[in-house]
């Protein structure tokens, strides 16, 4: 049973609310020296070299690699990584950097109704509404851009981005059925099933990368080493602290963040619809978990 969140635990949710919430600002950086799928590699990679070292360093257990084992770490990291990664960088080449941090918003919206038909965690009436609202928040998100596919890369851009959620919420669903994993071990070798999907594809579409401007450059630095590795640490010892319940008010900060950082750091200009759309996925979402939220004030209390 874990313990009541300590203030550590608090400073843990608000560092990885503020980490991830940045990262798509610090990948519109990194896309202006480098190509998308670059960006995605340079960044899968360096973060399992930097996990496979904390897990050899600390002497996490590896699995035993039945065959259904291998499968599930193929799957989970080609989509907890390989996939999401590419498609965020590739559509943040035409979205602001706060679309994608919106879009994100809506990943546990699209966790809820696959669950309900792939494991045995049913969509209530709750949920369900959480989970309708969150949608039409994404629809008011895209706006008429989908009616304009064909005239621009934007619309695409749009449906990259919540591709990406989708792919993120599958990969979810996966890791929940996974036999049982050390999770920093797990989280060390998804990165490493992502980076080898990922640099065959750099190097067949964009070739060797040359090195860039030193901000794009220290861009994709960060990406591997921060959000990717530094912030999968901080999520495992919070979780094993505080509980996964508590890990949930990362999903409301995220979006402020990468609003915040997209309008007043990239001078971003944001269309109203953006922060309605914001409003609807985040009202969805505290519908959609209400029962965790209760159950998190009550032991507060």
């Amino acid at each position: 049973m874990t313990n009541s969140p300590t203030l550590s635990n608090w400073l843990s949710i608000a560092a990885l609310g503020l980490i991830w919430g940045g990262t798509f600002m610090v990948v519109a950086i990194a896309l202006r020296g480098y190509g998308p799928l670059t960006v995605a590699a340079a960044r899968t990679t360096l973060g399992a070299v930097s996990l496979l070292a904390l897990m050899i360093a600390m002497r996490r257990p590896l699995p035993i690699f039945t065959g259904q084992m291998i499968k599930y770490l193929v799957v989970i990291g080609v989509l907890n990584t390989a996939v999401p990664f590419a498609l965020l960088s590739w559509g943040q080449q035409f979205v602001p950097s706060a679309f994608a941090g919106i879009s994100m918003a809506a990943l546990p919206l699209f966790v809820l109704p696959l669950a309900h038909v792939f494991t045995d965690e049913k969509l209530s009436t709750r949920n369900a509404v959480g989970v309708v609202l969150g949608f039409i928040g994404a629809v008011v998100l895209i706006g008429p851009g989908v009616l304009r596919i064909g005239t621009g890369m934007e619309p695409l851009g749009q449906i990259a981005c919540l591709a990406a959620a989708l792919s993120y919420a599958i990969s979810s669903i996966m890791t929940r059925r996974c036999p049982p994993i050390d999770p920093i071990t797990m989280a060390a070798l998804l990165l490493a099933v992502g980076a080898g999907a990922l640099l065959p594809a750099m190097l067949l579409f964009e070739g060797v990368p040359r090195a860039a401007s030193r901000d794009t450059t220290l861009a994709i630095l960060f990406l591997g080493l921060v959000p990717t590795a530094l912030a999968a640490l901080i999520r495992v010892a919070t979780i094993r602290s505080a509980g996964a319940v508590f890990m949930t008010l990362v999903n409301y900060q995220v979006p402020l963040w990468s609003v915040i950082f997209g309008a007043v750091i990239l001078n971003e200009l944001l269309p109203f619809r953006f922060f309605a759309a914001l409003g609807l996925i985040l009202f969805g979402l505290a519908i959609s978990q209400w029962n965790s939220l209760k159950k998190l004030t009550t032991r507060q209390g």
